[in-house]
């Protein structure tokens, strides 16, 4: 019995011994598959901040004022050397400065000096030679038209007066000239009031306060409201239009400036959301059944139109993809595809066609699905832990693949449609020079200044596109005569 005893004892301590090396090992299984799933969020983490960081204007929508002076991305650019030198070419149609025939002024210039003989040059006897020089020049000068009345008696004893004209209703206003002037300079070259002020008084010695200038935008915005509600109607009827919206800064708050435009047609409209609920204030989507290129935002798919998504933002997207994950191919297929097809549209439109070849089209298709195919099984769904219901976020690739392949009659419209552009660039053009505005002037001071700017600036844009002199219909419209702009 005293032999069995330690055996006992032994067995029994190494039986305690396993018992605590089993749940010491249980819990350090448990601590490393702990840590293994945190060592993969924060390597999943470190990769999505690395991604961020790695953004600048060329493979996200990010602005390029957004890029840090520091580290200025290369030009990406489609674009291949052509051979040529840099230069005009020959025989393109260049431009040249023609002598006027009728020069405001004419100098005669006269000889000088003395002759070899002794003689005065200036008392020679000349005749004018057909060789001319000219030198254009800028003259600016203030013009002040005073307006007086007469009385008289008539010979029965009546007394008449004249009346002044309906236009000269105070002792001291600003022509059409001078107004037109002051809204071309804040209105289109974006001028703050405080420096448009500045250069009238020293052009024109014409002083006056930045508040004249306000109000000199306001009479311009009335008498322009007919006009670009007209515009807008206009473009409602178009076959294809461009939708896009930007943030503004106005009256501490922050705004949205939301266009609705063609090539040749531009409307402007301030409001204070950016969703579907700004869209239905506006009005005009509403009414449209055309072809709408935008950026794929949720909101505009609430509307009947036929949609189509801006590619540039894909190209962009797709890009930051091949740089985080050089390893992939399938980015750089897609890419490779959507600008053949771009390529092969803008052929097509030069050569007058309506359409791309069937089996272009059908190899086009095809090509996308399989590339989008093999882009599905990199980036599976992620799914959410057993038993837990809260949405997973997915990533990136993930999300630009899905959207692909759901909305590929919106990606890829332009292929079939040769009135569909590729991209979303008519609505982003447009929308930058509003963004130069608040660069220069930080913000706008009230919600009716915002507003009668995108009047103007709605009226403006859509003459420019139509090749009118933008001075001369400001001049017109302090006439009270705005030209109405092509709306068909």
């Amino acid at each position: 019995m005293s032999e069995d005893l330690p055996v006992s004892n032994a067995r029994e301590s190494l039986e305690a011994e396993l018992a605590r090396l089993r749940a010491e090992n249980a819990v350090l299984r448990a601590r490393v598959e702990e840590q293994s799933e945190q060592i993969a969020h924060l390597s999943e983490r470190v990769k999505e901040l690395e991604a961020r960081v790695a953004k600048d204007r060329h493979n996200s929508s990010k602005p390029p004022s957004s890029d840090p002076p520091f580290k200025k991305p290369p030009p990406k650019s489609r674009r291949q050397r052509s051979g040529k030198k840099a230069g005009g070419q020959a025989g393109h149609p260049g431009t040249t400065r023609a002598l006027i025939e009728d020069p405001e002024k004419t100098l005669i210039v006269p000889l000088e000096g003395t002759c070899r003989c002794g003689r005065d040059c200036g008392e020679i006897t000349t005749e004018v030679l057909p060789e001319r020089r000219q030198v254009s020049e800028m003259v600016v000068r203030r013009e002040v038209t005073e307006y007086r009345t007469v009385e008289g008696l008539c010979a029965c004893g009546e007394p008449h007066r004249s009346a002044f004209p309906d236009s000269v209703s105070a002792p001291i206003q600003y022509g059409p000239g001078l107004s037109g002037f002051a809204v071309y300079l804040t209105h289109y070259q974006h001028l703050p009031y405080q420096r448009a002020t500045e250069l009238i008084a020293s052009l024109l010695n014409i002083t006056h306060s930045p508040a004249t200038l306000l109000a000199m935008g306001r009479k311009a915005a009335a008498r322009l409201a007919e006009p670009v509600a007209a515009i807008g109607q206009a473009v409602v009827r178009s076959a294809v239009a461009h939708a896009d919206e930007t943030g503004l800064h106005v009256a501490g708050a922050l705004q949205w400036l939301h266009v609705l435009c063609t090539t040749v047609l531009t409307f402007y409209a301030v409001h204070a959301k950016r969703g579907v609920d700004a869209l239905l204030d506006i009005g005009l989507l509403s009414a449209f059944h055309g072809i709408l290129v935008h950026d794929h935002w949720r909101s505009y798919l609430s509307f009947s139109a036929l949609h189509a998504f801006c590619n540039a933002h894909h190209l962009r997207e797709l890009i930051a993809i091949a740089e985080t994950e050089p390893i992939l191919s399938w980015p750089k297929r897609l890419i490779t595809l959507l600008c053949e097809a771009n390529d092969a549209t803008i052929a097509a439109r030069a050569a007058g066609l309506e359409g791309l070849p069937s089996h272009s089209v059908e190899d086009f298709f095809a090509r996308d699905d399989a590339i989008l195919a093999d882009a599905a099984c990199f980036h599976p769904q992620r799914r959410p832990p057993p038993g837990s219901r809260r949405r997973v976020k997915q990533t990136p690739a993930y999300n630009l693949i899905a959207r692909l392949r759901t909305h590929r009659n919106e990606v890829l419209p332009f292929i079939t449609d040769l009135r569909v552009p590729f991209d979303n660039h008519q609505a982003e053009r447009d929308l930058r020079m509003q963004k130069l505005k608040q660069k220069i002037s930080g913000c706008f001071r009230s919600t009716r200044g915002a507003e009668d700017f995108a009047v103007i600036r709605s009226y403006l844009s859509t003459l420019h596109k139509q090749s009118f002199d933008i001075y001369q219909v400001l001049v017109l419209t302090f006439k009270g005569q705005p030209p109405m702009p092509r709306l068909a």
